[in-house]
Formats: structure tokens, sequence, C-alpha cells
């Protein structure tokens, strides 16, 4: 990150954290697709926090909500059909209502490219 984390923030963490949503973030929209309805946003979110523009608290928020998403176990399993990805998508909604005011137009066009370009039907 260029700017400094928050506090009681681990730096370390983070850097844990982007790499796996860095990694598992197509793989897991491509499974996921039909159950959620938050594709676009993740991505969005995906490119705000990889934004060096973006305040290091907004990019600690995106990349832990993402990274619950693509960890393969959670509260509710996301085998579950109809149940499976609700605290995925309650984590998620939290962590976008708290900083959607810094996802930019630019964020949201750069997600359109990336799932057209990786054949990720869109789902909202």
């Amino acid at each position: 990150m260029s700017d400094n984390p928050p506090p009681g923030f681990d730096l370390g963490d983070y850097e844990t954290q982007e790499k796996m949503v860095r990694e598992g973030l197509w793989t897991k929209l491509r499974r996921a697709i039909g159950s959620i309805d938050f594709a676009r946003e993740a991505v969005a979110a995906w490119y705000c926090a990889r934004d060096p523009a973006t305040p290091a608290r907004v990019k600690a928020i995106l990349i832990g909500a993402l990274a619950y998403f693509i960890l393969p176990t959670d509260v509710i399993p996301d085998v579950l059909i109809g149940l499976g990805f609700t605290d995925d998508a309650a984590v998620f909604w939290a962590a976008w209502q708290a900083v959607s005011s810094h996802i930019t137009e630019d964020h949201r066009q750069q997600a359109e490219i990336a799932l057209e370009r990786q054949d990720i039907e869109k789902s909202n």
C-alpha cells in the first residue's frame, strides 16, 4: 500500500489477504456467478482497492470483504443452496456501504471491461 495502514491494522495481514484476493477472485466469481448478485460491485471494489489514490482504510475494508468472499470456509458454507452466499453478501454489502463513495466511475468501467474479458456473465 502506498500510505500507512489504519491504527490496529496489521499490514502483513493486508498483504496476505490482497494476494489471496488477487489469486482467487476470478475463480470464485466463475463458480459463484449464478448464486451472487454483486459480481460487478466486487470487481469494482477490487479495482478501487488496487488504485494508488484509494486511502489505506478503504483498501483494508475492501480487501477484507473480498477475502471473506473468497475464503473456502466461512460462517455459512457456500455449498448450501439458497443460503451459502448470504454471509458473503452481508459482509460485502456492509463494506460497500462503508466505502462506496470511494468507488469511482473508472473503477466501475474497469470492472465492466474485466468481466467481459473474463467472459463472466453479469448477474446484476
